[in-house]
């Protein structure tokens, strides 16, 4: 199959988050792609499948099946502009989180996903003990999102894994504040999926636009990711729909052997 990896929401390579992109003429089973996955141990990697005039398209991480990536559908996005259909400025997926659409807008790609609002829960002493700083919110959604007070908090938070490990029920812990420089800061680790911190995290920004655009009385918003790669998000609040925009740059093409 052809293998594409892409650095998302960046404009320069080593930047951004890598993802895996597979090209594949049909569906492998499931245990296979998971196999794959882990044996290009990026945070996702993306499999996608020509269905008429839309892609089938999945995400996995080195242990487990996600029900939305943001950084690996826009690289998948950039695979297909770039190397399968350059006359295209719009390409549609059907994943497990329904059809999301991807608009070629110049250098940018523009992903249109579904909005998970996130709803207030219990700062219980679980999560206090797991970050070690003062909490000032908690709210749910598929990931558990944590409001800090500034952006210094989040830039040096040094996590606990271990700990982190012992918050269940969610894909992964969020820690946000509000920015210096930009609209909102953020950072995310799934440590029970294999990916301890990701770099840049597109579907974390489902719930993290609603959040912060009822905070801030803004429908477009920029991020940052405050990891050690970085990255930057151009945010749209759009009720229950979401726009999210970044850069992305190729790394290696190839191809992956299957015997």
């Amino acid at each position: 199959m052809k293998y594409f990896i892409v650095d998302a929401f960046t404009d320069k390579q080593f930047a951004g988050n890598p993802a895996g992109v597979c090209l594949l003429p049909k569906w492998l089973d499931s245990k296979t792609m998971q196999i794959i996955a882990a044996e290009n141990n990026l945070s996702e990697t993306a499999f996608i499948v020509r269905q008429e005039n839309k892609y089938e398209l999945r995400w996995f991480t080195p242990e487990i099946e996600v029900d939305l990536c943001g950084h690996a559908t826009l690289a998948s996005a950039f695979v297909i502009f770039n190397f399968v259909d350059q006359e295209a400025r719009n390409v549609c997926f059907s994943s497990k989180s329904g059809l999301l659409n991807v608009t070629k807008r110049n250098n940018m790609y523009e992903m249109d996903f579904p909005a998970r609002k996130p709803i207030p829960t219990e700062i219980s002493l679980q999560i206090s003990q797991a970050i070690g700083m003062p909490v000032l919110e908690a709210h749910a959604a598929r990931d558990l999102l944590l409001l800090m007070e500034n952006e210094k908090l989040i830039r040096d938070f040094v996590p606990n894994f271990e700990l982190l490990k012992e918050i269940q029920g969610y894909l992964g812990i969020i820690i946000t504040a509000q920015g210096d420089n930009v609209d909102f800061v953020s950072r995310f680790f799934t440590p029970n999926a294999g990916v301890p911190e990701d770099p840049v995290t597109g579907s974390t920004h489902s719930s993290l636009i609603p959040f912060w655009a009822d905070r801030l009385g803004k429908a477009k918003m920029t991020a940052k990711q405050l990891s050690k790669r970085g990255g930057t998000l151009l945010c749209e609040n759009c009720g229950d729909r979401v726009k999210i925009s970044g850069n992305a740059v190729l790394y290696l093409r190839g191809e992956i052997a299957i015997e």
